[in-house]
């Protein structure tokens, strides 16, 4: 494992190269999702893409008459809103949803379950169940079948409720608090995969059986961030040839920014989600901000480099990144009188990189070096070099800690994992 770290940079830049180039214009969105009040989900089955070119059977919930989606659509509302879900069911066995950290939740129509009242399977009965609740608390949550969850949740049905605030500015705060505001926010839903599972499921159905899936021999072998293995979680969203899995995970932002990771844990595993760059400030857990007491903010907040995801829990933390103490100017300015950059690590202003930057032909390079090791600058790359780097960003791994998790059927690299890329001032982050 240690030899396969060490070769990290080579691997991964051959591995993104190649994809990273073919949306390197695509527009980013923040959180890709469907805003509410009512949402009206579908439970469907299809096919979903594996990062090592594999395609499994899955289930998902789709947006009304929709493509199924793993995971199931991102619902965003605010705060106060009166929230309806109806839920329709094309899948050959009862389905639900259940909403962890949601209170007064009344829900109606369809048939009773041990959990919640679940929409008959298809070709059984018709109907619609509902689910009606008030979001009174902001934050972000998790969603997924309460119907044998052992299976369905595994087979795809999750997905995230991001519930925004009643503040000035919903969409750049968090919590309600001024200490839980930020620039950018990315969402970070971590799941994992037994295919065997799957292919057990798909022949039942096919063969029109009973669906007595034995889930206890669980043996994951993928792991996904937003329904995607690495490398797909860098492509663009909403790309045609992933068209049951639209969401990406690539967060960016500009020095001195502070980025909002919205993370929920829908698996069965404990997934450790380590921050390479710096620590992160955990705000919340559950859609609880993390207070002494009411209104006092985010006192009890702690930093850390390791978000230890635990099954079935939600997180808010913020990263922040200025390339404070690393002890040389990452603009490269020469003296102390040239003009700062912005958000720049005033400290550092003006101070040589420590080190004799080697001869061009002693350099060894992967695909996202751009030539020059200042933030915003651009050198010169031996010939026939291939750079996917356009606006000269730095480049951090984000990653599960445990490292099995980082590959796709044993495949490094793959898996649980994704970049963050420091984009310079000038590089505009939509």
């Amino acid at each position: 494992m240690n030899k396969l770290l060490h070769q990290l940079p080579q691997l991964l830049g051959m591995a993104t190269s190649l994809l990273l180039l073919s949306v390197a214009n695509v527009a980013w969105a923040a959180i890709d999702g469907i805003s509410g009040p009512v949402f009206n989900l579908t439970a469907k089955a299809d096919y979903i893409s594996t990062g090592d070119g594999g395609s499994i059977y899955a289930w998902g919930y789709a947006n009304g008459n929709g493509t199924m989606q793993y995971p199931g659509p991102t619902m965003i509302v605010n705060q106060g809103d009166t929230v309806t879900i109806n839920l329709s069911n094309q899948l050959p066995v009862p389905v639900s949803i259940v909403l962890p950290g949601q209170q007064g939740i009344v829900a109606s129509g369809g048939s009773a379950g041990i959990m919640t009242q679940e929409a008959p399977a298809a070709g059984t009965a018709a109907g619609t169940v509902s689910y009606t609740f008030t979001a009174t608390q902001p934050g972000t949550y998790l969603y997924h079948s309460g119907t044998q969850p052992s299976l369905q949740v595994e087979m795809g049905l999750v997905g995230a409720l991001i519930v925004r605030p009643s503040a000035a500015d919903p969409l750049h705060q968090a919590y309600g608090h001024a200490a839980t505001n930020f620039d950018h926010e990315y969402l970070f839903l971590l799941t994992e995969m037994d295919p065997a599972i799957h292919d057990q499921v798909a022949a039942k159905v096919a063969a029109g059986g009973a669906l007595n899936v034995d889930t206890s021999a669980y043996h994951p072998v993928l792991w996904f961030m937003n329904g995607r293995n690495a490398p797909d979680t860098m492509l663009g969203a909403n790309v045609p040839w992933l068209p049951t899995q639209p969401y990406n995970c690539l967060p960016r932002m500009h020095p001195g920014e502070k980025l909002l990771m919205r993370v929920v844990n829908a698996g069965r595993d404990l997934h450790p989600l380590h921050t390479h760059g710096n620590n992160f400030t955990l705000l919340a857990r559950d859609g609880r901000l993390l207070e002494s007491a009411p209104n006092a903010g985010p006192d009890l907040a702690s930093s850390d480099f390791t978000l230890r995801a635990v099954p079935g829990q939600t997180y808010d933390a913020i990263f922040e990144w200025t390339g404070k103490n690393l002890g040389w100017d990452i603009y490269g300015h020469t003296s102390a009188t040239q003009a700062m950059a912005p958000n720049e690590y005033a400290p550092d202003h003006g101070k040589p990189i420590p080190v004799i930057l080697p001869n061009l032909q002693d350099v060894s390079f992967g695909a996202h070096y751009s030539g020059s090791p200042y933030l915003g600058s651009f050198g010169a790359l031996p010939p026939g070099g291939t750079m996917i780097n356009e606006g000269a960003g730095y480049f951090h791994m984000w990653h599960s800690h445990n490292e099995l998790e980082i590959v796709n059927n044993d495949i490094f690299p793959g898996g649980m994992m994704t970049m963050l890329i420091i984009e310079p001032a000038s590089v505009p982050i939509p």
